[in-house]
């Protein structure tokens, strides 16, 4: 697949009520600064597609993003930032969870995990809620450029294992800075829709 057009659409704060085209969505999530948006930008050719921020925690909406006119990119909310309310944190949980039930369209989920960090208890929770909800799913293992080329492969093929995912798990080598994984990610574009 290659990007030609990429447009930000609209920010949601209750999927419940929201008028949404009838066509097919690919969500991607994970924690948050995991790299959510510098990975959108990185795939679309853009840099201010998605909003970058320095400090974690700043999508607190799904927002969708409608790629050549086919299908939404959908970047969720990130987890586990500790600064926000547990209000907030409990908002987040419950919109998650709503999309992820209640998605028609939803054909895939990306989780994006720091590859330097061992799987968080949000981690797991959320590999159980992708799991318990059938979605089929990828794992991109983000910020490869920050360990050492021989071991990226090894990490990368135990994220799996290390989420408990009880069905083949794809996971794909990811960084922007070294511009590694767009062509494997958009290969995968294909091979979902």
């Amino acid at each position: 697949m290659q990007i030609k057009k990429a447009q930000f659409i609209k920010s949601i704060a209750d999927y419940s009520t929201a008028k949404i085209e009838n066509i097919p969505q690919i969500a991607i999530i994970g924690r948050s600064n995991v790299g959510k948006s510098s990975l959108i930008n990185y795939l679309c050719n853009s840099k201010k597609l998605a909003k970058v921020s320095s400090s974690p925690g700043k999508t607190r909406l799904i927002n969708l993003f409608k790629i050549n006119e086919q299908f939404y990119l959908v970047d969720l909310p990130g987890y586990g930032y500790a600064k926000v309310s547990k209000t907030e944190q409990e908002r987040w949980s419950q919109m998650l969870e709503y999309y992820m039930n209640n998605s028609d369209n939803l054909q895939h989920i990306f989780l994006l995990m720091d590859i330097r960090r061992e799987p968080s208890d949000l981690d797991h929770q959320m590999s159980l809620w992708i799991q318990s909800c059938a979605i089929p799913c990828t794992i991109i293992a983000t910020k490869c450029d920050k360990i050492a080329k021989s071991k990226r492969k090894q990490v990368a093929s135990l994220l799996s294992d290390k989420l408990a995912m009880t069905f083949r798990t794809h996971t794909i080598l990811f960084s922007t800075l070294a511009k590694m994984g767009k062509q494997e990610l958009l290969a995968r574009f294909d091979d979902i829709l």
